[in-house]
């Protein structure tokens, strides 16, 4: 490509509309298509070309991103006979930062190379916070050739990028990383109700925690929302739980035990039997609060 690109943006949730809005700002033009107006006008305020369909996106685009929740989706969109796939030009770029089963993946990859399409595998490591300041880190496997084409367009909303192979390395390693995250997230929320049911103050308690040998930038983070009781979604409940079974599916067709995983998935469903999956997935620290014998208003009694 020797101008710059036309890019064509699928999918403007909590993710994908921070994510564009930095192409936007570096100048690339973008067509963009969501099944949610409010969305899709989010964009069309900051420059965006309106598409009326995801055909209809990716037939102007010379390159295709997609962000969408779940394997069903993705595959509708990508596969489906008015989709991506099908409306695409030969030497076009379809680029996925989702995070999906390396089995529908799989499937768009054959799919893609039969229409002369390269396709990336950009799953993205971060959340809505760190995608609305534009640190979050793209994870990347495809076609290298591909990826040096696109990298300057990822580099608009990303602080890092790590390329890994020419297969599905990015799926796996997008699993991996979360599946660290959720742990963690599940053992804080044992330590601060321990912590709590023992009597320690909640501000000082999290203040240690994030000066410990454990804290991390992602530590740090939560530590600082939850001293001010800040359940702001981040990622849901329900949307964790997806990627669990993600990752629970993968360990099976690998033969490798994830004991603590299956168990966070338990705490997770549980989430949800409570009325907290549409809530963040740190609410794990409000179920087992409740579950410790701790009410809301003890904690924030103790909090003031």
């Amino acid at each position: 490509m020797t101008s710059a690109p036309l890019i064509g943006w699928i999918g403007a949730g909590r993710m994908g509309v921070p994510m564009a809005g930095f192409i936007l700002k570096a100048g690339y033009s973008v067509i963009v298509f969501s099944r949610s107006a409010a969305s899709r006008q989010k964009l069309v305020s900051q420059g965006a070309r309106e598409a009326g369909s995801a055909g209809e996106c990716a037939r102007a685009a010379d390159i295709v991103f997609t962000s969408l929740p779940d394997d069903a989706t993705l595959r509708a969109v990508a596969l489906g006979p008015q989709g991506v796939l099908a409306a695409a030009r030969s030497g076009a770029i379809f680029a996925d930062t989702s995070t999906v089963s390396t089995e529908v993946s799989g499937e768009i990859e054959r799919e893609a190379k039969q229409r002369g399409i390269a396709y990336l595998r950009i799953p993205i490591s971060g959340n809505a916070a760190s995608a609305q300041r534009g640190e979050v880190t793209a994870l990347v496997s495809g076609p290298l050739p591909a990826w040096n084409s696109v990298r300057p367009v990822v580099e608009a909303f990303s602080k890092a990028q790590v390329y890994l192979g020419e297969g599905e390395q990015a799926r796996i390693m997008k699993l991996v990383v979360n599946l660290l995250v959720v742990n963690l997230a599940q053992a804080l929320a044992e330590g601060l109700a321990l912590g709590r049911k023992a009597g320690l103050d909640w501000g000082q308690m999290l203040d240690t925690i994030a000066q410990s040998t454990v804290a991390s930038p992602w530590l740090k983070a939560k530590a600082a929302l939850l001293k001010q009781r800040d359940f702001t979604v981040t990622m849901s409940t329900r949307l964790i739980l997806k990627d669990l079974d993600l990752m629970l599916a993968t360990a099976r067709a690998s033969d490798v035990p994830l004991p603590l995983t299956a168990a966070t998935r338990q705490l997770m469903q549980a989430l949800i039997g409570e009325g907290y999956g549409e809530e963040d997935y740190m609410s794990a620290v409000k179920l087992l609060e409740k579950q410790s014998g701790l009410t809301e208003l003890e904690v924030q009694q103790q909090k003031d």
